[in-house]
């Protein structure tokens, strides 16, 4: 199979190229920078040079592969609105390209704001359009599937973990060392689904194998781990003490650090016989060096 990839050089992306092209698959990455796309080189993955601006580029490497796997997102909080926007274009311009076709594209999403409170299942459609939702991935993917597209959502846990993470992990620890105490918020019992690095990354190769059959996936092998129990193990690897805090201690992750989001992924694994088999996320955070940076 021949995949056009966004983000392939990126957390999760360079575990799904590499996975892909273990498998048997080719894989073309969008690269922006030549120092990525020599590390893409090396692999083995086809480089196609540009950015998720250049519409008419995506649009053609989209309708001249056999699948298109979206993943690059820019996670500048700053300008997440501008950011959200670039990426709506940029699914819209790929999943035309396949119109007509019975050609799958697969866009990454999150699962931490969709249900709160209650675990999210794959039967779980967003609302058409939500102000407070910060990304637009999920309106431009239903706009495709309404004109019948073959498009899939891998919605991954916040938690996507693992040596290097440069995520949310990355983000918490960063207020843990700027203010000196690793926070919760309330009584931190709020939840968050997990999943290590590698078993994201093998999860996209398994649904085009599988045929992309469903509309929703699910990348979270723990469906819930309590936000407390994450901020304790912040604290203890940063030797930080651990407290509540208001929502405005995270700043721009304050919807997020309070939000309780447990994820179901039993229909996933079903479906695509996708195993998680890393390390659980509390394990993880204890290794020596994971908050190294």
């Amino acid at each position: 199979m021949r995949v056009f990839m966004t983000g392939a050089s990126g957390w999760v992306g360079s575990v799904v190229a590499s996975d892909l092209l273990e498998g048997g698959h080719q894989v073309i990455g969008l690269s922006r920078s030549e120092a990525k796309a020599a590390e893409l080189a090396d692999k083995g993955v086809e480089v196609l040079r540009g950015d998720l601006d250049d519409v008419d580029l995506l649009a053609s490497a989209a309708g001249d592969a056999d699948a298109v796997i979206h993943l690059a997102f820019d996670h500048d909080f700053s300008k997440f609105a501008e950011n959200a926007e670039q990426e709506r274009r940029a699914i819209e311009a790929m999943g035309g390209a396949l119109a007509g076709t019975d050609k799958p594209i697969l866009i990454t999403a999150g699962l931490a704001l969709l249900t709160p409170g209650r675990v999210i299942t794959e039967d779980d459609a967003p609302p058409p359009f939500d102000p407070g939702f910060p990304r637009l991935n999920a309106v431009a993917a239903a706009a495709l599937a309404e004109r019948g597209i073959r498009v899939g959502s891998v919605r991954l846990a916040p938690t996507v973990h693992g040596i290097g993470d440069p995520l949310f992990m990355s983000f918490l620890a960063g207020i843990a060392r700027a203010t000196g105490v690793s926070a919760y918020i309330g009584d931190g019992a709020n939840r968050w689904p997990a999943v290590h690095v590698s078993d994201a990354g093998r999860l996209y190769r398994r649904i085009l194998e599988a045929g992309a059959p469903a509309r929703f996936y699910h990348g979270s092998a723990e469906e819930g781990v309590s936000f407390r129990a994450i901020a304790e193990a912040i604290g203890r690897a940063l030797d930080v003490p651990v407290e509540p805090r208001p929502p405005e201690h995270f700043g721009g992750l304050a919807c997020f650090a309070g939000v309780d989001a447990p994820a179901s992924s039993t229909r996933t694994r079903a479906l695509t016989g996708w195993e998680p088999t890393g390390p659980t996320l509390l394990a993880d955070l204890a290794t020596p060096g994971y908050f190294a940076s």
